[in-house]
């Protein structure tokens, strides 16, 4: 056997090869290509860095923030004059001011239809007017141009201020104005008065509210039920007896009737 012709394998690893072998560059020229790759990669990720910074500044922006709401209420200024009061309607006297001191001559109202001396007297200022029965029955004026006035509380022609007090005595446009004002009926010194051609309606106020109280129609045995409508024929206790809660009988008849 011929051990020179035999190749004999060396003992022990292999020796490796340098990394540049790889590449078959060499080391300074693998230097030259890496340095501006790295360069490129800086600046590639600077870019993608900035634009992604750009869409989040966009995109915050693009919600604005809440404003606060501020609600002012305005306030006259120092110094305003207030505005003026509008007008009174067409056909209405506004009522004069207790405390202007205006004085106004007082009409002659005896003889006016009540609405009418009513009106009369608003034209010439004065507001507090009222007005009573002057027949003494106490009735109340619920539609005014069916009175009459018969009498005032102040002389026509006298010269008072305008919050005067205006009273008017009236009676029904059909009625005659009595001579004088007749007044309801009081009791005094707790003696029971004369109702004798008196009004049903003032004996029950004249009375105690406690008092019981009968009411008769003298005539026909009708219900007295408007009893401002009646006038008293009889009573029991008699004029002048003293009322001491004992009870109270009374027959009544129309006034326009007769009593029996």
């Amino acid at each position: 056997m011929n051990w020179n012709n035999s190749t004999q394998q060396p003992w022990g690893p292999a020796p490796e090869k340098p990394s540049g072998a790889a590449s078959g560059l060499p080391a300074w020229a693998r230097k030259r290509v890496l340095l501006p790759a790295a360069a490129g990669l800086f600046v590639a990720g600077a870019v993608a860095g900035s634009a992604g910074g750009s869409g989040t500044e966009n995109a915050g922006s693009a919600t604005p923030a809440p404003l606060a709401t501020v609600t002012v209420t305005a306030s006259p200024k120092a110094g305003t004059t207030p505005a003026a009061e509008p007008p009174a309607p067409k056909g209405t006297t506004r009522p004069a001011d207790d405390d202007s001191g205006a004085k106004a001559s007082v009409p002659d109202f005896v003889g006016m239809g009540l609405q009418s001396a009513q009106d009369a007297a608003q034209a010439k200022g004065f507001s507090a007017l009222t007005s009573h029965d002057s027949a003494g029955r106490d009735r109340m004026q619920l539609l005014d141009r069916n009175w009459k006035v018969c009498s005032q509380n102040v002389a026509a022609g006298k010269s008072v201020p305008t919050s005067t007090e205006l009273d008017f005595g009236a009676v029904k446009t059909e009625e005659s104005c009595p001579a004088e004002d007749r007044e309801p009926t009081k009791v005094v010194g707790g003696r029971m008065p004369d109702f004798a051609g008196k009004s049903v309606n003032t004996a029950r106020d004249a009375l105690d509210s406690g008092t019981s109280l009968t009411v008769k129609d003298a005539a026909e045995g009708r219900m007295v039920l408007l009893e401002s409508n009646w006038k008293v024929c009889t009573q029991v206790p008699a004029a002048g007896t003293k009322l001491n809660g004992q009870p109270v009988e009374l027959t009544a008849v129309k006034f326009e009737e007769s009593c029996p």
